[in-house]
Formats: C-alpha cells, sequence, structure tokens
C-alpha cells in the first residue's frame, strides 16, 4: 500500500513540474564521468556559488559542465523553488537532486543556450556554515531575451578542506515579488 502512495505522489510530483521543464525530458539520465573538485571552485562560499552559475550557464549547442558543478554539492544535496501549478493555481515546491536537475534541464539549456548570471549577493557566516543571498537574471541566448530574474538562496558548509553546497533554494521575481534592492547592481 506505501508503494502505491508514494507512487501517486511521485506521479503528482511530475506532473506539477514547472513549464519549462518537460516531463518526457526527465527519462534521460546525463551521464557525467566524476572528476575532482576544482581547489578554487571550492575555496569560498562566493567561488562555489560562481561556478554554479558558471557551469549551468553556455551558448546553444555548448555543453553545460555538469560534472563540474556535481563536484559543488554535497552528495545529498537537493534544490528547492516554488511554483504555481497553471490549471490549479496551487504553490507547489519541486526538489530534485542535482542528478535530476541536470537531467530535467540539460536538453532544453544546451538548446536554447541558456545562460545565468549573478547581479549582486550578500553572505550571512557563522563558523563552518554560510548562506549566501544571490540576485540572478537569466537570459536566452537563441532570443537574446531576459528570461527572468530572481533570487537564489545557497546553504553551504565547510568540511575536508573546502565548501560544499547542501542546498540552494530560488525564487523568480515578479510584481509583488521584487528582487530587493541591496541585491540589485550598484551603479
Amino acid at each position: 500500500m506505501k508503494f502505491y502512495v508514494c507512487r501517486i505522489i511521485f506521479s503528482a510530483l511530475l506532473l506539477s513540474l514547472p513549464n519549462g521543464i518537460a516531463q518526457d525530458k526527465l527519462t534521460s539520465h546525463l551521464k557525467a564521468a566524476p572528476i575532482a573538485a576544482r581547489p578554487q571552485d571550492v575555496s569560498s562560499p562566493e567561488a562555489a556559488v560562481k561556478a554554479d552559475y558558471e557551469c549551468i550557464s553556455g551558448g546553444i549547442g555548448v555543453p553545460r559542465q555538469w560534472a563540474r558543478d556535481f563536484t559543488l554539492y554535497d552528495p545529498y544535496a537537493r534544490s528547492f523553488t516554488p511554483h504555481k501549478d497553471k490549471k490549479t493555481g496551487v504553490l507547489a515546491i519541486w526538489n530534485p537532486t542535482q542528478q535530476e536537475y541536470a537531467d530535467a534541464t540539460d536538453a532544453e539549456f544546451v538548446a536554447t543556450g541558456f545562460s545565468e548570471h549573478e547581479l549582486a549577493y550578500k553572505i550571512s557566516r557563522y563558523g563552518n556554515v554560510a548562506t549566501v543571498f544571490s540576485s540572478y537574471e537569466g537570459i536566452q541566448a537563441s532570443t537574446g531575451k531576459v528570461l527572468g530574474r530572481g533570487v537564489n538562496i545557497y546553504q553551504l558548509y565547510f568540511a575536508q578542506n573546502r565548501w560544499w553546497i547542501s542546498s540552494v533554494s530560488w525564487d523568480g521575481e515578479n510584481p509583488i515579488n521584487p528582487v530587493p534592492p541591496d541585491l540589485l547592481p550598484k551603479n
């Protein structure tokens, strides 16, 4: 009985994925050979966030750096992003592992030339843990259009002489949820 209930819940989650992520893309499993983390990528919270943006960004037809990206994350890391179901208007959360995120987004990112870059950031750090609030802007190379802005919130910890991303949550900007002024570029 528990398996059946879990299967129904999993199916409902798949159907409620954000619009830009087609369910048929989840059937492919992106394989990235494990590599060692670049010391400069994991030397600070700022460096890990910068590397994460670099890994998922690129021009049309440019493969993403998933193997490098996987080195930034704790093996048990999750992502969290809220979105409204277009049909019901109900708020739902998509919370993939890094592998699931790569599987769901790679084809579209490569096809459209998706890039995301940081606008500004602020860090709260205590001992071996840190939170980075990083505002972003997403651009689609195939159209040159800004797809949107928002805030990524990274949770990181220091262990084994390096920084690890343990989670990242993000939400997109909208009229009632603008990017806060302290996370906008200073001109």
